[in-house]
């Protein structure tokens, strides 16, 4: 790897991260892999960022593993009658930024045996932790808050999506000790042109720099 990596990881699953990290990838012109995919009906969250961040072919990456199954990568896996090498889970080398998402949460299990916030443990690289703005956000992101921090993963910072809820997202700042890095609103339509003007609008580039 020679260039940054930031690790881009939730709360919970479907809560706006692959959103996220394509206005990520997109703003800092970077290079964007999903090491795991589990769940390609209608396309992948590879085939979401090449279409929302704007980016050249070359720099969107193959995953390591493409799985049929909606579920859990080690479910998925299994399912499919496919073994999960994590030796294949290596960081890529790549010029300039590369982002990094994970599936799910930070605990969803990549294999039996190791959990995505241990093979963020790995990377040593700084992680995005992505959350919601709804009920339930504060447990569930001081949950994911310790998980990383328990295992010396570095948090780059929280970055929130959905409608502003200004008491919740300033708690979880405070209680939980990260950098409150922004909130990407509802984009409507979303398409690469609206999504890179909100990140804009939302949040300070240097902070991903």
């Amino acid at each position: 790897m020679t260039g940054r990596a930031i690790v881009v990881t939730g709360t919970d699953t479907d809560i706006g991260k692959t959103v996220f990290a394509a206005a990520l990838a997109g703003t800092l012109g970077g290079s964007y892999w999903k090491p795991v995919q589990a769940g390609i009906e209608g396309g992948g969250d590879t085939e979401t960022v090449a279409r929302l961040g704007g980016l050249p072919p070359a720099r969107i990456l193959p995953e390591a593993y493409r799985l049929q199954t909606p579920c859990s990568p080690h479910r998925a896996a299994e399912i499919d009658g496919i073994e999960i090498d994590i030796g294949r889970l290596t960081l890529p080398r790549v010029d300039g930024p590369l982002i990094v998402e994970g599936a799910g949460g930070v605990l969803v299990p990549v294999t039996r045996d190791m959990l995505f916030a241990d093979l963020f443990a790995r990377w040593a690289q700084p992680v995005v932790l992505v959350a919601r703005t709804g009920l339930g956000t504060i447990n569930h992101s001081l949950l994911s808050i310790e998980a990383l921090r328990s295992r010396g993963v570095p948090i780059l910072g929280i970055a929130f999506v959905g409608d502003a809820v200004e008491d919740s997202e300033a708690t979880i700042a405070r209680i939980g000790g990260v950098k409150r890095l922004g909130r990407l609103p509802r984009v409507e339509p979303l398409d690469a042109v609206t999504l890179r003007a909100a990140f804009l609008a939302h949040f300070d580039v240097e902070d991903f720099r």
